[in-house]
């Protein structure tokens, strides 16, 4: 059965228990590419809509954390300006990580989304309530998700997946109907 926004009625029910939202960075939040400048200084580029999906979810009280397996200022920088209070950077683990941060936000497995877009993600993405890849996601972690998203990472990707939860809280329409007040 499919239901508001094409979304399939199973993918609704799953979003719709999701407390706390993780996303990857690189290839999700960004387009996964790495620039260097001659400095040595590492330099990413983030999608603004994506930021403001980031923000519509924290303020419908939806938790948000970030899991990357690379440490760069600029991601603390981004993390800090969105308000993402969770943002676990340079982790080779990221199931030690969601495992402490289910204990810590006293949520279960199933009240959880990840985003995420190549093999370092599935750990985590296999024990999710919802497993969401990007559309130009790894193929494998493509055969693992619950549902992926229309835009590629860095590309609107992480707003369509804000967008999804919000629908699926019944919160979507309200969020955007407040930019019309």
């Amino acid at each position: 059965m499919v239901e508001r926004s094409g979304i399939p009625q199973d993918i609704l029910a799953k979003a719709a228990r999701v407390r706390l939202a993780i996303f990857d960075v690189d290839g999700v939040l960004t387009d996964g590419r790495l620039y260097f400048g001659n400095d040595g200084n590492e330099f990413k580029a983030f999608h603004s809509r994506d930021g403001h999906g980031v923000k519509m979810l924290l303020d419908a009280g939806v938790e948000v954390a970030v899991i990357s397996g690379r440490r760069a200022a600029s991601v603390e920088r981004r993390m800090a300006d969105l308000g993402i209070r969770h943002a676990y950077l340079g982790v080779q683990d990221k199931r030690s990580v969601f495992d402490g941060l289910l204990e810590r936000l006293c949520l279960t497995a199933d009240q959880v989304a990840y985003v995420g877009d190549d093999l370092i993600d599935l750990p985590v993405m296999a024990r999710v309530g919802l497993a969401v890849a990007v559309q130009d996601a790894d193929a494998l972690v493509k055969r693992h998700a619950h549902w992926q998203t229309p835009s590629r990472g860095g590309r609107g990707a992480v707003r369509e997946v804000c967008e999804l939860l919000l629908d699926a809280r019944g919160q979507l329409a309200d969020s955007r109907e407040r930019y019309l007040r």
